[in-house]
């Protein structure tokens, strides 16, 4: 499914109940949010920017557990609703100094979406406008307020952030566990599976063949050409068995175990498990560490530098919020 109808198909769900355990009454079609100065944000407008979320949770939820992450999910998409109202009006107030967004920046992203979402194809686009209830003019303009609130974001952060080596290493001390890399093996492994009477045998004689190509790999075979030539395993015996670099969650229970007891160079011996028979050989290890700071500290002052542009705008969020009229009524 496109991208473009998972963020307009909310629209349809302008009228949504929440099911509680003492309660099956409808709930009002519609009414006032809030109010931000002298306007108003509709229940319906805090449906619609949630509804594809809340219908997903009510698959997940029953109850009064619904009822409560639906009251979550419903209050914390009014606060951003209010920040947006509060981003457009200060906005406005700039345009009567001249401030504008010029209408071929729009179309622009109008044209953008036709060629990322929809191939090119602007009679799909229309239709899936039409389908969704919008006209052409209405979606223009909620594309503008998308770029008037983006713009006025972005032109409240500057770069001018200086990250210290002290919040690089603090923050890197914090969270080591994320720069944490597992413990892991090279692993290359054959398989062989009983068959019916048309097979190599009985399950007797697969067990038997698995113990000859052991012997010979414990003799020197390469591993590789033997699987190559052995392994029942279709997605991995052209490449000569080859698992490439695995983690303990990777394979089940008895074949980790065995895979992480293994020494680099290391055969196993022969697995049987279910209606198969297994062979594992540890080409390499890699001990579980943590990566040096210098190897992650790019990443880390990006998202420092991030954390403050975050900051920033909430400081000016605030700001607004303090010389505002706001009035939640929900």
């Amino acid at each position: 499914m496109r991208r473009f109808f998972a963020i307009f198909a909310t629209c349809l769900a302008a009228v949504l109940s929440i099911p509680t355990a003492h309660c099956q009454q409808a709930e009002v079609i519609d009414g006032v949010a809030a109010i931000v100065n002298n306007e108003v944000i509709t229940i319906s407008q805090v449906r619609e920017l949630i509804g594809a979320r809340e219908r997903a949770m009510r698959d997940s939820y029953r109850g009064p557990d619904l009822a409560d992450k639906v009251k979550e999910m419903r209050l914390a998409a009014l606060k951003d609703l209010v920040d947006r109202q509060l981003i457009l009006q200060e906005f406005r107030k700039m345009q009567e100094k001249g401030a504008n967004i010029p209408d071929y920046v729009v179309d622009d992203r109008v044209q953008t979406i036709i060629r990322e979402e929809f191939g090119g194809d602007r009679a799909a686009f229309v239709r899936t406008l039409q389908a969704q209830g919008y006209t052409l003019t209405r979606f223009k303009e909620i594309e503008k307020e998308k770029i008037i609130v983006q713009a006025m974001r972005q032109a409240k952060v500057t770069d001018n952030f200086v990250v210290s080596p002290k919040q690089v290493q603090d923050f890197y001390d914090k969270n080591r566990t994320a720069y944490s890399l597992p413990e892991q093996v090279k692993l290359r492994m054959i398989v062989l599976r009983e068959g019916n009477k048309d097979d190599i045998g009985s399950g007797g004689d697969k067990k038997q063949t698995a113990e000859e190509i052991r012997q010979k790999l414990v003799g020197g075979a390469e591993f590789e050409r033997m699987a190559q030539m052995y392994s029942e395993d279709e997605s991995t015996s052209d490449t000569g068995g080859d698992w490439g670099w695995i983690e303990r969650n990777t394979l089940n229970e008895q074949l980790t175990k065995t895979a992480f007891a293994l020494k680099a160079g290391g055969i196993s011996p022969v697995i049987h498990i279910g209606d198969s028979y297994y062979i594992l050989y540890v080409e390499a290890r890699k001990n579980s560490s943590v990566k040096p700071l210098g190897e992650v500290r790019e990443e880390i002052e990006r998202n420092l530098m991030q954390q403050e542009r975050m900051k920033v705008q909430q400081r000016w969020l605030d700001t607004l919020r303090q010389k505002a009229y706001i009035k939640i009524l929900t």
